[in-house]
């Protein structure tokens, strides 16, 4: 009775000690960073800045190149590589232009680095105060644990395109290091709307249904699509809407095999991608429909997201890519993630 007591007593003084809505208005900041940070990577992107940066130093490449001499050092290691050669270079790109992509993929990473000490630093101190509440430290660490994984998939992706013979990154790496951010963000969302409920007195965390399950399998597939469609260039595969180029089924090269038009032909991507984004609606309508009765706010949310994230993918397609509004899709396409996560959780917590 005694050892029962004690062990009743330290919890009582663990849970007194918590201080979830601290912690869930910390992980909402993160995710506000995190959405800068796809804005970011989707500018670095679209203005092929992703390869001006050839090498990976954690900690000395948090300063870009501070005297002319460095500045052309830079540039020689970016001469190496096959995007310089085959494209840049014949474009006639000088130093000048070459900083100007330089400072993006600079920027890029210098905000990895900011995110990494805006959640490590707080964690640790919520640690050491023992403010966090029970059962929710190896959550944490695994959200620490992301985004490291984060920023090593992000040097996969620049070095898959470092090669003479490479104009451009992966598109599977790049997928690997969007859908990664993605799902960092809807875990900041969901863990600090558990801490909201925890502070609010229900501390049984929220729970994946039936529904948010098939759902989310929809809404990744469109988003892996999404990103295979960017890493390959294959918004400019056409610049007509509803038909490509037209035709509503656009010519794809199966001689190579249907797997390899499935995985790359940029033609066939960007038909997927268009056309699967109405199944990602249905479902999103039904999540919504589902939401609706508990959190008005989060089914308007699901539904703002898919609707302004529809007519944005139609002008970046009419626009030929033009880069703020492409940027503007990647965007709302991070925000629809997050909206997502808020329905499925109004949903978890009834489960």
């Amino acid at each position: 009775m005694a050892a029962q007591a004690n062990t009743i007593a330290a919890n009582e003084e663990a849970e007194s000690r918590a201080r979830p809505l601290a912690l869930a208005h910390w992980l909402l900041s993160v995710a506000l960073l995190v959405l800068v940070m796809i804005v970011v990577g989707g500018i670095t992107r679209l203005t092929e800045s992703g390869l001006s940066i050839t090498e990976w130093r954690p900690v000395t490449g948090a300063l870009p190149p501070l005297s002319e001499a460095d500045w052309q050092a830079e540039f020689e290691l970016y001469k190496t590589t096959g995007e310089f050669q085959l494209e840049s270079g014949p474009a006639g790109m000088d130093l000048a232009a070459f900083k100007s992509i330089y400072f993006w993929e600079w920027f890029h990473r210098l905000l990895g680095r900011v995110i990494g000490l805006v959640f490590a630093v707080p964690l640790a101190w919520f640690w050491v105060r023992r403010a966090i509440p029970r059962g929710y430290k190896p959550r944490l660490l695994a959200l620490l644990a992301l985004g490291g994984l984060q920023g090593a998939f992000g040097w996969f992706m620049v070095r898959s395109g470092l090669s003479v013979e490479m104009t451009d990154v992966s598109h599977f790496w790049l997928s690997i290091h969007l859908l990664t951010a993605f799902f960092t963000l809807a875990g900041l969302v969901w863990t600090a709307l558990d801490l909201r409920q925890w502070h609010s007195g229900n501390r049984t965390p929220a729970r994946l249904t039936g529904t948010v399950s098939w759902v989310a399998i929809i809404l990744f597939i469109q988003l892996l699509v999404g990103a295979w469609v960017a890493g390959l260039n294959a918004g400019h595969a056409s610049d007509s809407w509803p038909l490509m180029n037209g035709r509503l089924v656009p010519e794809v090269n199966w001689d190579r095999g249907v797997a390899r038009a499935f995985l790359h032909d940029p033609f066939w991507l960007h038909f997927v991608h268009r056309w699967w984004a109405w199944i990602a609606v249905a479902g999103l309508v039904v999540l919504a429909r589902q939401v609706r009765p508990l959190d008005r706010r989060a089914s308007i949310a699901i539904h703002s997201a898919f609707g302004t994230q529809i007519i944005l993918g139609i002008a970046t397609v009419m626009t030929g890519v033009e880069l703020w509004i492409a940027v503007a899709h990647q965007f709302v396409g991070a925000l629809l993630v997050a909206a997502f996560t808020w329905g499925a959780h109004v949903l978890g917590r009834r489960a």
